[in-house]
């Protein structure tokens, strides 16, 4: 119905602005009755509830806490002097009292296969003990050695007879590298080189294969 209204208004003044004989017609004012709406919801003040009240919980008393005694030891009663050990008395062994007695010898050895040259020679007549030794040294000397020992204690004498020769260093004479044959090894070509065959293996043979032709 609006729609309607609101396009014979536009067409009643298009009408007027291209012919200006014509009045444009007054249609009273459509009149719409008011809206009605739905009257708002109650509102209800929000239900006050009384605080609760909870009895104060009663606890039982704590039991009293006594310390432990301390544990009474009797005090340890030493003697006033200490006892008396008696230090243990060792005996020194006896020592067999043997009287001295005379004796001599001699030997000597010499080993030219080991370079062995030496002798010792001692004599004593039970209280004072004489002798000698002699080495034959590496450098060519010998060492002689002659010795007395008696209460005043030893006594040696040592000299050495020779002068002293130390051989030249003389390196070791290696033979030339020529002097030793070189290893002949036989030419690459000496050796047949291998000959594989080729494998003779059947192929497979596959036969055509047939299909039926379609009938229309």
């Amino acid at each position: 119905m609006n729609k309607f209204v609101v396009l014979a208004t536009l067409f009643a003044s298009a009408m007027a602005t291209a012919d200006p004989s014509y009045s444009i017609a007054a249609y009273p004012a459509p009149a719409y009755p008011a809206p009605a709406y739905p009257a708002p919801a109650p509102a209800y003040p929000a239900p006050a509830y009384p605080a609760p009240a909870y009895p104060a919980p009663a606890y039982p008393a704590p039991a009293p806490a006594y310390p432990a005694p301390a544990p009474a030891y009797p005090a340890p009663a030493y003697p006033a002097t200490m006892p008396a050990y008696e230090q243990p008395a060792y005996s020194k062994p006896a020592e067999e009292d043997y009287s001295p007695m005379p004796f001599d010898f001699a030997y000597e050895v010499k080993d030219d296969a080991t370079y062995q040259d030496f002798s010792h020679k001692e004599a004593s007549n039970g209280k004072v003990v004489t002798g000698s030794y002699r080495v034959a040294l590496p450098d060519s000397r010998t060492q002689i050695v002659t010795y007395k020992a008696d209460e005043n204690g030893y006594v040696a004498d040592v000299k050495y007879e020779g002068e002293a020769k130390y051989d030249e260093y003389k390196p070791a004479a290696y033979p030339a590298e020529s002097a030793y044959p070189r290893p002949a090894y036989p030419a690459e070509s000496a050796y047949p080189m291998p000959t594989y065959s080729e494998p003779s293996n059947p192929k497979p043979a596959y036969s055509e294969p047939s299909y039926p032709k379609p009938a229309y």
